[in-house]
């Protein structure tokens, strides 16, 4: 089974390198490497190279060591019809590697580098239609300043013509969080080495790097997958992709699973059906909507393959706190439960909703409602999987955190929470987030902000518990089927706004282009 994509801090990427050096690869070979996947991405965007006007922007440390050995390379290979080559330092401030590569560019027969005062740049380097971004890397602690922010400055202003192309981070962004820390570099084209960094999957930073490439230079894949201390990684389609083999020629609706759907009072029917419907695109063999007697009719009309079953309701017709014996009685031969889309927040399912999370013995998906009613209550569980689905704002009411403190540092959040409470937790919003008690967060990357519209959340929810499901096994195949809900609820959402557009996505909008995004992550395992 393929994993997902581990995505490391600045100090974990160091101990990397460390012990790749270690393993017999000298610091400089992975220099050599990691320009040959920046000038990979050259000859591919920018051929034929020979006739392109490029300049090099080059800092002090790794980063500029990249630059000048990406230089070098392409005065080599290509002897373009300029090559420009301006170092942020002195050259006597260069680090070793970064000194060895200029050294070497300079035995090349390269054009002369400059290292004067960046105002004086060559006139003739600002008609340059390539700009090499190569001046502050992955190891930045604080706003760019100094030489480097004037670098910053220069390559965003002076230069009309050009695309920038970015070695391992756009300089000034941090790698170690999402956040806007200062002024940095707008890049075209980002090229980073051998595993994503932290701010190349969060938000806002991961919208800022362009066209984002991952670049292997010699690091043994399994240095990175057996180090359990990383526990950041991206879901990927080739991690999801088995779940959608082909299904055996013998198979019946009983081979894939029956969703209980506990949602839905009077007045909120439609969530409730979002959520069935949901279950059922994504594979499920048989889904039941419970719900509050006077909304059954309603919410069978949705859809005649949603199978229904009313409940005891209270004056507000809301389900009632009565209904608990009749819900153990359904949740028999049910693999799984998803809770809370449309409930309402009426005291007697607020009971309800607790007694639900503490004694049903089965693995549940709770949101929406749900949610609200857990909030401010205790964490006494079963023993059973939980898994919340909670929006920001869902995630305060939870946590006790004002929405500013969850949103200020999301993955944190939603590890910490998800351990104290051994559940797992899906913090909805831009690079959602997936907890797990073990503490691996995943990031999805697919996701539009056309999906900023009602009924969303309960199509995750049934999309969740639809393909948990077919899945019920070991928690290795329920982990997986989650994030295969919430890479695939994003996708649609992509799909969807490219033919609809921003405006006019609504929330059953995502179950139409479901296939799509299905057909999208199967092609992965026929590569």
């Amino acid at each position: 089974m393929p994993n997902p994509l581990k995505i490391l801090t600045s100090a974990q990427m160091n101990e990397i390198d460390r012990r790749t050096m270690e393993s017999g690869i000298p610091g400089v070979i992975l220099m050599e490497n990691a320009a040959q996947r920046v000038v990979e991405l050259l000859v591919e965007k920018f051929s034929p190279l020979e006739n392109r006007r490029i300049v090099a922007f080059c800092g002090r440390g790794n980063n500029g060591g990249d630059g000048l050995a990406i230089a070098r390379q392409l005065w080599t290979r290509f002897r373009p019809k300029s090559l420009r080559v301006v170092l942020t330092s002195p050259p006597n401030d260069l680090n070793r590697d970064a000194a060895a590569n200029l050294k070497m560019l300079q035995a090349s027969g390269c054009p002369p580098v400059y290292s004067g005062p960046l105002s004086g740049i060559p006139v003739d380097a600002n008609l340059s239609e390539v700009v090499i971004d190569a001046v502050l890397g992955t190891g930045v602690n604080g706003a760019a300043r100094g030489a480097a922010l004037e670098a910053i400055r220069v390559i965003n202003t002076q230069f009309p013509l050009a695309k920038v192309v970015s070695v391992d981070i756009p300089s000034g962004l941090s790698s170690d969080t999402g956040e806007l820390i200062g002024e940095y570099v707008r890049a075209d084209y980002t090229v980073t080495f051998t595993a994503l960094k932290v701010g190349h999957a969060l938000s806002p930073s991961c919208d800022l790097m362009g066209e984002l490439r991952l670049g292997a230079i010699g690091t043994p894949p399994e240095m990175l997958q057996d180090d359990e201390s990383i526990g950041l990684a991206l879901i990927t389609p080739e991690f999801i992709a088995p779940l959608f083999a082909p299904r055996p020629k013998e198979s019946n609706k009983g081979s894939y699973g029956h969703v209980l759907v506990i949602a839905g009072s009077r007045g909120k029917t439609g969530a409730a059906a979002l959520a069935g419907l949901a279950a059922l695109r994504a594979g499920a063999g048989l889904v039941t909507v419970a719900s509050a007697e006077s909304a059954i009719s309603t919410i069978g009309s949705h859809a005649p393959e949603l199978m229904t079953a009313p409940l005891p309701e209270t004056a507000s017709g809301a389900i009632a706190a009565n209904a608990f014996e009749p819900i153990l009685h359904l949740a028999e031969g049910k693999n799984i439960v998803a809770l809370g889309p449309g409930l309402g927040t009426d005291p007697e399912t607020v009971d309800l909703v607790r007694r639900l999370y503490r004694e049903l013995p089965k693995t549940m998906v709770i949101d929406a409602d749900g949610l609200n009613a857990l909030a401010g209550g205790d964490w006494i569980g079963s023993g059973h999987l939980r898994i919340l689905t909670p929006h920001p704002g869902e995630m305060s009411r939870l946590t006790g955190k004002a929405v500013e403190e969850v949103q200020s540092d999301r993955v944190a959040t939603a590890r910490d929470f998800a351990a104290a409470v051994h559940v797992h937790v899906v913090l909805k919003g831009n690079r959602t987030l997936i907890a797990e008690p073990n503490v691996q967060v995943l990031v999805n990357p697919t996701g539009s902000p056309a999906m900023a519209t009602g009924g969303t959340g309960d199509i995750l929810t049934g999309l969740a518990a639809g393909l948990i499901a077919q899945f019920d096994g070991s928690p290795e195949q329920i982990g997986i089927a989650l994030a295969a809900a919430v890479y695939l609820h994003g996708l649609a959402g992509e799909l969807g706004a490219k033919a609809l557009g921003e405006q006019c996505l609504i929330a059953t909008d995502l179950l139409d282009y479901l296939s799509e995004a299905i057909g999208t992550v199967r092609k992965t395992s026929d590569r």
